[in-house]
């Protein structure tokens, strides 16, 4: 027994080895290439539109898509007035959290951090009183993190009432919702480096995803790839049938109906009549309708809305 026993514990202190080195190999030491990638404009856009965290936090706890930023496109200078070139904006009101890259500008990259800092003023940036950031670049096309509240005075208050709000985007609150309604179960974020370049567009880059919090890569691929899916389809009234009901727009489909996320009133605040509506629909399917019944127009401040401008944020 005693020979058994002593097998049996250098048996388990090499299993131990065994584990802790796969684990070292696969987690840990990629984790320093990971630090040491510069941050794209591609996640400096991605993190300053999504905010802190588009998963469970204890700032939303029940994934309702509290407290994220809003991407506006201004054509005025919010503190002037002045017509000004076309501009992408992201807008933390008071009290939103600020993404990795504010709090933390060494995920940024030596030179993003450099001019994030010293020429974009992000630490000045006060989570207490909201702020505006604008991904900006220099001569040499690097790019960086610009507090415009610091370096503009522009506020969120005037940049959002210049922007309007058909010129605003939630996508953040968005992301929310595409996790909470787990459409990373069966959609990846992740073209992969094969044929898929044909069809869902090229991979991202490693430094693409600095900042980012979740990835929502997705581990299993029911339906299509969505990283670029913006730019294949950006039409917002598809959008709106194929989450209402997606049979509208594909027979075949194996996605589930959305509709709840409209909400209990439509744009124009009347009640939507769910049970009259699939009632049509499956009059439509039946042959007893020759068009099927009309999707409602969704409220400005409903679920959906900020998912589809998730789904079209994507390109």
């Amino acid at each position: 027994m005693n020979v058994n026993f002593r097998e049996y514990k250098m048996g388990s202190r090499f299993f131990a080895l065994a584990l802790g080195g796969s684990m070292t190999i696969t987690l840990l030491l990629p984790s320093f290439d990971i630090a040491s990638v510069s941050a794209t404009d591609i996640a400096m856009d991605k993190q300053l539109w999504a905010g802190h965290e588009t998963g469970f936090s204890l700032d939303d706890p029940l994934l309702l898509g509290w407290h994220k930023p809003v991407k506006a496109l201004i054509k005025t200078d919010p503190k002037t007035g002045q017509a000004m070139e076309p501009t992408s904006v992201y807008v933390y009101e008071k009290g939103a959290p600020f993404p990795g890259g504010i709090l933390h500008p060494d995920n940024l990259g030596v030179v993003s951090k450099k001019l994030s800092l010293e020429v974009g003023r992000i630490a000045e940036a006060s989570n207490k009183d909201g702020a505006v950031f604008l991904v900006s670049s220099n001569d040499q096309k690097q790019y960086f993190i610009e507090n415009a509240t610091a370096t503009r005075g522009w506020t969120p208050e005037d940049t959002l009432k210049a922007a309007g709000d058909e010129n605003v985007s939630h996508a953040g609150a968005g992301k929310t919702y595409f996790v909470r309604e787990g459409c990373w179960w069966c959609h990846t974020l992740l073209p992969e480096q094969t044929q898929d370049w044909q069809v869902f567009g090229a991979p991202p880059m490693l430094g693409d995803f600095n900042g980012e919090s979740p990835t929502a890569f997705g581990s299993d691929r029911k339906a299509p790839d969505l990283l670029h899916v913006g730019s294949r389809n950006a039409s917002r009234e598809w959008m709106m049938l194929h989450f209402f009901n997606p049979r509208l727009v594909q027979p075949h489909s194996i996605m589930p109906r959305f509709d709840y996320m409209w909400g209990p009133v439509d744009a124009k605040g009347v009640k939507i009549d769910y049970a009259k509506w699939r009632a049509e629909y499956n009059e439509y399917t039946e042959g007893k309708r020759v068009t099927p019944p009309e999707v409602p127009m969704y409220a400005s401040n409903s679920e959906i809305r900020s998912l589809i401008d998730f789904v079209l944020t994507m390109k």
